[in-house]
This record gives C-alpha cells, sequence and structure tokens, in this order.
C-alpha cells in the first residue's frame, strides 16, 4: 500500500471511531494478547467498538481475542485497549498487522502497552510470570514499514535502539515488586506461526539470546517506534518453550495458565498505567 493511502485510510478509521466514541483523547493505548483480555473488563465509563466497525480495520480470528476496542479510563487514565489483536498467521499483511497502532497514534496515544502470551526459552523462567521485554528479535521476515517511502508519518530509516522504553520498564519493575509478582526481563523473539516451533529452532534461538518466543508484537512494536511512540513490553509466560525440560506446548495449555495468572496480570497492569 501507498503511503498517501494508508494515511487516508488512517484519517477515515480515526473520524469514525471519534465518531461513534466521542472526543475523548485516549493516552495510553493497550495490546492484550491471548488469553489477556479480561483487563479490558476494568475500564470505566467503557465504550466498546468492534474491529469490524471501523473502516480498513482487520478483524480477530484468533481463540480468545474478542476482537474490540473498548475506550474509556482505567485507574484515572484514559485508555484505548485492543481487546484481542491481529497477526500474521491469520492472514494479515504486516500493514494491516500494524494499522490499529497507527490508528491508536492518530487518536492521540503516545504510549504503548503490548502484551502477549509467551513460551520460555530461559530454563529459569516459570509458567505464570512475566517477562519485561528489554528487546527483540524479529524473525517474522517481514517489517510493516517496508513500502513507505513518503516519510509523512515517520521516517523511512529508524532507531529501534531502547525499542522498549527504559523508564517505562523502572515503573514496570517497581509495580511488579508492590503486587508481588515475579518479574523478568529478557529478550523477546517474534515469529509469524502459527505452528509452535521445533526443539531445534528452540535451541538456535537460545544461542542467539532470545528468553522468550511468539508470534506477535514485534510488527506492533516496529510500527509504534516509527510514529514516535513510546512502547513498554510484557509476555505472560504460559508455557516452556518446545523441547525445554520435554516441553511439547499446546493452545489449551496457554490459556490455562493466563486464566490463574488473571487477579495478577490486571492487578500489575492497573498499577502500570496509574504510574504512567
Amino acid at each position: 500500500m501507498e503511503e498517501r493511502e494508508l494515511v487516508e485510510q488512517l484519517a477515515e478509521a480515526v473520524a469514525s471511531i471519534k465518531e461513534k466514541q466521542g472526543m475523548r483523547t485516549p493516552q495510553v493505548g493497550i495490546i492484550l494478547g491471548s488469553g489477556l483480555g479480561p483487563l479490558a473488563d476494568q475500564v470505566h465509563d467503557a465504550q466498546h467498538i468492534p474491529f469490524k466497525d471501523v473502516p480498513h480495520m482487520g478483524h480477530s480470528t484468533a481463540t480468545s481475542h474478542v476482537g474490540r476496542f473498548v475506550i474509556g479510563t482505567l485507574c484515572n487514565t484514559q485508555v484505548i485497549c485492543m481487546q484481542g489483536r491481529l497477526h500474521g498467521y491469520e492472514g494479515w499483511t504486516a500493514q494491516e498487522v500494524a494499522f490499529p497502532v497507527w490508528l491508536m497514534h492518530e487518536l492521540g496515544v503516545q504510549t504503548l502497552i503490548v502484551t502477549n502470551a509467551a513460551g520460555a526459552i530461559n530454563k529459569t523462567y516459570r509458567p505464570g510470570d512475566i517477562c519485561l521485554m528489554a528487546d527483540h528479535i524479529n524473525f517474522t521476515g517481514r517489517n510493516p514499514v517496508a513500502g513507505l517511502g513518503n516519510e509523512t508519518l515517520g521516517l523511512r530509516f529508524f532507531s529501534m535502539k531502547d525499542a522498549y522504553d527504559p523508564s517505562l520498564r523502572a515503573v514496570a519493575k517497581q509495580c511488579a515488586r508492590e503486587v508481588d509478582v515475579c518479574m523478568h526481563e529478557g529478550v523477546y523473539l517474534g515469529l509469524l506461526g502459527p505452528s509452535f516451533e521445533t526443539p531445534s529452532e528452540i535451541e538456535a534461538f537460545s544461542r542467539w539470546g532470545a528468553d522468550t518466543v511468539a508470534m506477535s508484537v514485534v510488527e506492533e512494536v516496529i510500527a509504534a517506534r516509527y510514529v514516535g511512540m513510546r512502547v513498554l513490553g510484557m509476555s505472560l509466560i504460559t508455557n516452556m518453550a518446545c523441547g525445554v525440560f520435554a516441553a511439547n506446548p499446546d493452545e489449551r495449555e496457554v490459556f490455562d495458565v493466563a486464566a490463574q495468572a488473571e487477579s495478577g496480570f490486571i492487578a500489575l497492569m492497573s498499577k502500570i498505567v496509574q504510574r504512567i
């Protein structure tokens, strides 16, 4: 897609959302991954807008991903939550995955929190822990900014150093201590999916320095940094990656662990939103 066409589509999507929810300006955008959608139910004075009702937006087909924006107040902060996200494995292009990130930015969001369910490559992690993203490895083979050259939204060449904002990470670590949630800090590796990784792939990723692995986030973060948004990324560890301690992950395990971790995750996220 040409950048001019993308800008026009974003303008139409922004106008549609403003018509539906009024002129509230969200300060924080939150993308909720697999099993983590219940946080959006904590938003007060909430306006729910299904993805399908927003012009040019893809729709979510992943299990547990409701597929809607939830706009309102969380801990006295104006937020817009994506209760579910778009994935490349669903057939969406990198730009389609990035579209809602750019949409949130056009609505006024300057700080983005991305969350997901991830497998642990690091053997010191355990299901139920949180891993704060310090950096990532994009192994999807895609980049949402490819093909955008008019520099209307952002510069074509931009730095990904400290893509995960150090000051936001410091806030998250302090909040985790206060709510007694086990939090690590590590490198996340994002793949296209939808198949889980092989044991040999996991062994290779470990040698590269990856601590966690999943099928989302990296394209969203690239898109956010392209337009200058601050980013905080967190993974709920729902399983050990394939071959780690003989693990053989499946989708059911992911949702079981997410359900068990729900109260702690909500307490942590609420505290973080309150602080930023």
